[in-house]
């Protein structure tokens, strides 16, 4: 059932549901039609009983039944199907019409109940019933047993019944056809859908599947669809944009280190030069190295690997250290580093350290000679949170979301000016705050840029 197409299958469920309401129908019908004729023989029987009850009150001794037989033969000879015997007190037959039936004794008893007999092929519906005479014969009362032939009736139902099968067999047969053409027809939208999905590759996912011309209980389906194309378009353009900056990236220091040993060969130098150029291209692999460092960390965040250790941290005493390695970088730029604030979370030392480095080395980068660096800690019950401001030119709103993207820079053009900068340090940032159970965001405004670090507090959760 499970490799059968959605096509046949709906098929097949529209035939069992015509199929099963027929049979309900047919089987209502026969049950229904087998008790009204029930009913009309019960009717007949006891409209002959009556009378025969009426005609059998005058009955006073044999020589008087004589007498009777010609009333009886006009009242139950007149219906073709009803045979009517009468008995009397001792089981001596007295009256016959149309002729003598070896019935059973059993159903010669008196009873008011219909019973069923078959007898040569026969089924006959009877009634047995006993007369009481008038009161000149009280001893010797008479037992009428009427009978109706409804073999007619039983062939009828028996014919019915099989051409009732055979209808039922064609109608199951003629309805999975129609339900095949219903369901084919249903599922044209679906096809339709369907060949869009397979024309779709890493160059077409700009494609969209138009919702108008869609059903609308497809349409949920081709919404999230086309939602999931809109994430793959954007993931693959991304990718794209990645491989180009890093290729972009590596480039660089790989055509310093090619022209600078090309420049060295090119003729005999002393010692000294060859050593100057080795420094000069150690510092290039450095470089590189740092960058493939980077990538592999956010490699391992992308995959879930980064396990944070789990052990109190003071943010502030972290803020403390990185003030004192940035400062005299700052105190260079005349920039001064503020700190207010305390608070503590549980998570991994190394790892929050390198995230607040991030920050502040990329505030450092922006912020205006003589300006202010600050550093805010607050706490609650339930949340901590550090932010890093720095006066310098607005980032635009639709830059902020994207600042966290590899390589991204609000100004591709730019480079920063400084070839130790690959763009991966808010990427990293926003890994190492995620797998701290955090959140980051970025706002500009005012000639300020405030990045925002939210983790759950030491004693939360």
């Amino acid at each position: 059932m499970n490799r059968l197409s959605l096509t046949t299958r709906l098929s097949l469920l529209f035939m069992l549901a015509v199929t099963a309401v027929l049979l309900v129908a047919g089987l209502s019908f026969s049950q229904l039609s087998q008790h009204h004729f029930m009913q009309l023989d019960r009717q007949t029987l006891e409209e002959k009983r009556q009378a025969s009850q009426n005609i059998l009150a005058e009955f006073k001794d044999a020589e008087q039944f004589e007498q009777l037989k010609p009333r009886l033969r006009a009242l139950l000879g007149a219906h073709r199907d009803l045979t009517a015997i009468i008995l009397d007190n001792s089981g001596k037959l007295l009256f016959a019409e149309p002729g003598p039936v070896a019935l059973p004794a059993q159903l010669r008893d008196s009873s008011s109940e219909l019973w069923q007999w078959q007898d040569q092929g026969h089924m006959y519906r009877g009634l047995t019933t006993q007369i009481q005479p008038t009161a000149s014969a009280p001893d010797q009362p008479l037992r009428v047993v009427l009978m109706l032939d409804i073999s007619p009736h039983q062939h009828f139902f028996a014919t019915i019944t099989r051409w009732f099968w055979i209808a039922l067999a064609l109608s199951a047969l003629v309805s999975a056809g129609l339900g095949w053409l219903v369901a084919r027809s249903a599922l044209v939208p679906l096809r339709q859908v369907t060949k869009v999905a397979a024309s779709i590759s890493a160059t077409s996912l700009k494609a969209r599947i138009p919702q108008a011309e869609v059903p609308h209980e497809l349409q949920q389906l081709v919404a999230s669809f086309n939602a999931m194309l809109a994430r793959l378009d954007d993931a693959f353009m991304r990718l794209a944009n990645f491989s180009a900056d890093i290729a972009h990236e590596l480039r660089t220091p790989l055509s310093n280190l090619m022209l600078q040993t090309e420049v060295v060969l090119s003729r005999t130098r002393d010692s000294e030069a060859y050593q100057e150029t080795l420094y000069a291209n150690l510092d290039d692999l450095k470089r590189m190295a740092r960058m493939i460092d980077d990538m592999l960390f956010l490699a391992k965040a992308d995959n879930g690997l980064i396990m944070p250790e789990q052990q109190s941290v003071a943010l502030d005493v972290v803020v403390h250290k990185l003030f004192e390695y940035y400062r005299l970088l700052a105190d260079e730029h005349g920039i001064e580093l503020q700190l207010q604030g305390h608070g503590s979370i549980r998570g991994d030392r190394l790892m929050l350290h390198r995230a607040i480095a991030n920050l502040l080395s990329n505030a450092l980068r922006y912020t205006p000679a003589g300006q202010s660096i600050s550093v805010n800690i607050r706490q609650s019950r339930l949340l901590t949170e550090l932010s890093v401001s720095n006066p310098g030119p607005n980032i635009a709103a639709e830059h902020l979301e994207q600042l966290f993207d590899r390589f991204y820079r609000a100004d591709p053009a730019r480079r920063d000016g400084a070839s130790h900068n690959a763009g991966l340090g808010l990427a990293i940032t926003r890994s190492i705050v995620t797998a701290h159970q955090g959140q980051i965001h970025c706002s500009s405004s005012a000639g300020v840029t405030t990045f925002t670090l939210t983790f759950p507090a030491l004693g939360a959760g």
